[in-house]
This record gives C-alpha cells, sequence and structure tokens, in this order.
C-alpha cells in the first residue's frame, strides 16, 4: 500500500473527524475505496473505536433505483437508527465509473431523495467528513494519468490544515462583519444578503465545522440574492455532463435558467422542491494545492480562484441560533472562476481582484 493511504487514513481519523475511543463510527467505502477503508479501520482500531462499514456502488444504486417502482418508504426505521446512534460518519468516495447512475430518470432520484430526507439530516448532524481515494475512473474524468492524479490527491489533501485555516480565518472575520456580498465576472453580476450570518472557515476539520477532506474554503449561507451568475467550470451531475449553466435571480430565488450543455439536468436539479431554487451556500474556494479542474466536486469547488454557490440546503453552521434557512432535499455546488477582471466585493469593498485576494 502506498504510504500516502495511512497519511490519508490518519489525517481523516485524527484531524477531520476527531475519533476517540469508544466512538461509534460508521464508515461508507465505495467500490474504489478499498485500500483507503483497509487504513482507516486500521487507524480506527488502533484509538479504540467502534466500526460498522457499509458498501457503496453506483450500480447498487442505478439497480435499485431503476427497478423501484417510484413509492419509497420515507425514512426506513433501521436506516434512520443507524445514523442517530452513531457519532461519526466516514465517507470514502473512490468510484469506478463517473456515469455509473447516468439512465437513472430525475423523477426517480427526487422521489428517492425526499423519502430519506430525516435520514439525511441524521447523518448531518453526527460528525461526518467525507474523502475522495483516487482511482482510475476519476483519473479519466479529469483527464490525467492514474500516477499523475494521485499525486494531485495527495497534494490537494495532506497539506499544513492548520496553516491554511490561519490564512482563510481572515476572509471569515469580513464575511463575518459583513452585510453584502456582491460577485463581478465574465457573464456574472450578483449581490447577496450575508448580514447576520456566520461564516465557516473550512479547513478539513469538524472543529471547524468542516466536513470535506480536502477542503480549503470558507462559507457562509446568503439570502435574497438578485443577478444574473454563469458558472463556466464544468462538472458532472448525477451523472451527466453540465456546461456553461446560467442562472437569473429575483427576489431570492431563479426565475431563468440555460445551459449549453446539460440543461435538462439543471431543469431536474431546480424541480426538486421549492427550496432548490434558492441558494443555500456561498463558498470561495481556497486551496491552492487544488490548481486544475478535475470534474469533482470535492476538489473543484475548493480551487483557489473560484466561488461556488450550492442551490437547496443550507448549513446550520452559518446560522444565528434558533434561525432556519433554505431547506431542500438536495444540495448542488456550481461553481464559476474568478480570474482576470473579476471582483469579490464585501460592502462595497473588493476584498479579491482577479483571482488574488488582497493580502495574497
Amino acid at each position: 500500500m502506498d504510504d500516502r493511504v495511512r497519511e490519508h487514513a490518519r489525517t481523516l481519523v485524527d484531524w477531520s473527524a476527531r475519533i476517540e475511543a469508544g466512538d461509534d463510527v460508521v464508515v461508507q467505502v465505495e467500490e474504489g475505496a478499498h485500500d483507503l477503508g483497509v487504513a482507516v479501520a486500521e487507524a480506527l482500531g488502533e484509538r479504540g473505536a467502534n466500526l460498522l462499514s457499509t458498501y457503496r456502488s453506483d450500480e447498487l444504486a442505478r439497480a435499485y433505483l431503476r427497478a423501484h417502482d417510484g413509492e419509497f418508504e420515507a425514512n426506513p426505521d433501521y436506516e434512520l437508527a443507524l445514523y442517530e446512534r452513531a457519532d461519526s460518519v466516514l465517507i470514502l468516495s473512490g468510484t469506478n465509473n463517473t456515469a455509473g447512475t447516468a439512465d437513472v430518470a430525475g423523477e426517480q432520484r427526487q422521489a428517492y431523495s425526499k423519502a430519506r430526507r430525516e435520514i439525511r439530516e441524521a447523518r448531518l448532524d453526527t460528525d461526518w467528513v467525507s474523502t475522495q481515494h483516487p482511482t482510475r475512473a476519476m483519473a479519466q474524468q479529469a483527464g490525467m494519468a492514474y500516477e499523475a492524479y494521485r499525486d494531485f490527491v495527495y497534494d490537494a489533501t495532506l497539506r499544513d490544515w492548520e496553516a491554511l485555516a490561519e490564512e482563510q480565518a481572515q476572509l471569515k472575520e469580513i464575511l463575518d462583519d459583513g452585510a453584502e456580498v456582491r460577485l463581478v465576472a465574465d457573464g456574472t453580476d450578483l449581490t447577496l444578503s450575508i448580514e447576520g450570518r456566520t461564516a465557516v472557515n473550512s479547513a478539513a476539520s469538524v472543529a471547524y465545522d468542516s466536513h470535506n477532506l480536502p477542503s480549503g474554503e470558507v462559507f457562509t449561507a446568503p439570502e435574497a440574492t438578485e443577478g444574473v451568475v454563469t458558472f463556466d467550470v464544468p462538472m458532472t451531475i448525477q451523472g451527466r455532463r453540465v456546461r456553461d449553466a446560467e442562472l437569473t435571480f429575483e427576489d431570492g430565488a431563479v426565475t431563468d435558467f440555460a445551459a449549453a450543455q446539460g440543461e435538462a439536468v439543471l431543469e431536474d436539479v431546480l424541480n426538486t422542491d421549492d427550496g432548490a431554487r434558492r441558494l443555500g451556500e456561498l463558498g470561495v474556494g481556497m486551496n491552492r494545492g487544488v490548481d486544475r479542474v478535475t470534474d469533482n466536486i470535492l476538489f473543484d469547488e475548493k480551487m483557489g480562484g473560484t466561488v461556488h454557490l450550492a442551490l437547496g440546503r443550507a448549513y446550520d453552521a452559518c446560522l444565528p441560533e434558533g434561525e432556519s434557512g433554505n431547506e431542500s432535499a438536495i444540495h448542488v455546488d456550481l461553481i464559476t472562476t474568478m480570474d482576470e477582471g473579476s471582483r469579490l466585493e464585501v460592502d462595497g469593498e473588493a476584498v479579491q481582484e482577479d483571482g488574488r485576494f488582497r493580502w495574497e
């Protein structure tokens, strides 16, 4: 086993999830992440945690969703109890086919997602962390040789997270004190209210209310969105390609949309429920170890010089105590590049221009 796999596992268990002896841990292992699963199991054993592992596969999901009549039982007790009892959930992604569910009907996906809302909320109430093991399918999707892709993944993942947390704290302070964000870029002029919201310094640890490894972003929950935004970073959503998506917002909701490719996918997402037409997240990428687009949202949304906006559910960590944010069965991120000619303003003051922060 590559030594970096074990280092990845130790970073996940120690820094990211902060696992302690006696913790009840669910580890979801996708088909291509077996080696990382073994390394994580070893690390959990060393720490005296309790392990329950589950198997994830797009082929399994496809077979089930296509065969089902669509009348899904809402939040089955046995599955709900698993996450209600867990202290942590570690999600080890590593697909062998990035388009494994591409031919599952959008209506079927929506029905299943709605039927699992309470289960999803129970999982999100744990100290959950999602990470990615490099696979040949992901390398192919990124347009990279497998060996080069492995290097990319570990350069983005095995970082000095404490140092990055200190840098990101500067942007968190600005957003916490701010009331309005304006994004200006090619095809984009968008304003978002962030007054009273809390920004998360997402430094790849639950100690920072951060649940991705790698991470490297600062995000918050916007409202009162107005204007137009173009997402120029291509990506795969629900197994289908989406390119150059454009959304128009009025009174906080999407009133018009278009895409050069994958417009039907975008329509499926927006029609999930009422909350799917509103934003749940404004995120600013700050991980310079992610230096190229790989068609993988876990990495691409963290790339320095990008901003991502998520349709759907807002994260509670960004909201004042007792206040509800945007609710939806989905949380779908879309990314725009902040390069030459772009500006990220907070209360009229430029914090980032041409993709570089004022302190860089």
